[in-house]
Formats: C-alpha cells, structure tokens, sequence
C-alpha cells in the first residue's frame, strides 16, 4: 500500500466525531453577505472577538454598505476597524474589495456571486490582501459555494495525525479534503467550524491530546 493510501485520513468519521463532542457551531457569526466579507477580511491575524468589536463600531457608524465603505476616507475607515488590528492595512484591504465592487461590478455583490465558483474564487484572489483562506471564507460562508477553508487549526491538526507532510500547500490542504468528503456547502461550513472548535479547545500549540475525540488516530509516539 502506498503512503498517500496508507495515511488517508477518515474524514467523515473526523467529522462525526467532533461533531459529537461539539455539536453545531452555527458560523458564520454574520447578518448580511457583506458583514460575512468584511470579517472575512479583518479576521486575519486576529481573534474573532476583535473583529466582533470592529463590525459593532462599523454598524454603529451605519458603514456596513459598499458605498459607504467605498466613499469614506481611510483615515475614518482604519479608526472605525481599529480593533481588528493592522487597522491602516485592512482599511486598505476593505478599499480594494470596493474598488473591484465599483469598478468592475456596479457595487453589486448579486453580480459577484453570479459568477461560476472558479471565476469567482480568481477575481477574490485579485484582490491586494485576499489570499486563498479569505477567498473561500467568501465562497463558502458569503456565496455559498462548496469551497473548503483551510486554516492554521487545520494544518495543525492534519500534521499532528500524519495525514499531511510539512510541504503541504493550502491548495494540497485543500484537495485532501474535497477528494474525501461530498461536496456539500453545509458540510464544509459546519466541518470548518468544528475543526477551529478543535484547534481552540484541545488541538493548541500545546495539545490536550489525551482529551481528544482523534486520539486513536495519533501516531504512537504522541499518544504517550
């Protein structure tokens, strides 16, 4: 048997799993489309209460609409955001987004999304600061599209059972993923959610692993 056939992980059975020890975890946390794409954007590099507080100041200021995101000065945007950190890059960030909503779209995010996934997923990526975690945050939580987002707690968990290499890329992540689950927008965003319920609970920097529900998947050596 091969090594890729040998460490394939079990990933609807990692599903039910954590879904028993965590249950439904009712993401994204976002009223509207854009809200969804603005914490997108203001996540990186930061906890979500941050960014919680960033969108309360934004709605506050009645700016959780791309024209009003759109006109206002960077100054003003960058306080409104402070909370979320690296504020002056993600006002920027936030301006780019509106400027291909204006300049290519009319300010119309009906018109984004009615593009197919992989145009979709391309124009995302064209924006300065959206890599491709952000990019399918979009697509999942905001566009429903089945696009599965890997993150840090991903990388870590799959590293730590063996079913990833050091080398492995976001788009490998990725394929692991899409090759051994169905291709359902409900399963990718409840999978996603209980894998960061996992990193924060139990999978940290300094793992709980006798705590969790994949212990038996861990290779002998960190089951000790």
């Amino acid at each position: 048997m091969s090594r890729s056939k040998r460490n394939r992980p079990p990933l609807e059975e990692v599903y039910r799993l954590l879904f028993n020890q965590w249950g439904p975890q009712f993401w994204w946390p976002g009223r509207t489309r854009l809200e969804i794409i603005v914490g997108a954007i203001l996540t990186q590099n930061t906890a979500w209460t941050n960014v919680e507080k960033a969108i309360c100041r934004l709605r506050k200021a009645r700016a959780l609409n791309l024209r009003r995101l759109h006109s206002v000065d960077l100054k003003t945007l960058a306080e409104w955001i402070r909370p979320a950190g690296y504020f002056n890059v993600k006002a920027r960030r936030l301006r780019s987004f509106t400027q291909l909503m204006f300049g290519r779209f009319g300010g119309d995010l009906r018109r984004l999304f009615a593009l197919e996934t992989p145009a979709l997923r391309e124009v995302l990526l064209s924006v300065n600061g959206i890599g491709p975690e952000t990019a399918d945050s979009i697509l999942l939580y905001a566009a429903g599209r089945p696009a599965f987002v890997v993150d840090a707690y991903t990388r870590r968990f799959m590293m730590r059972h063996g079913w990833i290499g050091s080398g492995a890329t976001y788009d490998d992540i990725a394929r692991v993923f899409a090759a051994g689950l169905p291709r359902r927008v409900a399963l990718y965003n409840e999978y996603h959610a209980l894998i960061v319920a996992l990193g924060k609970d139990l999978c940290r920097p300094k793992p709980r692993c006798a705590e969790c529900p994949l212990r038996s998947w861990l290779p002998p050596a960190r089951k000790k």
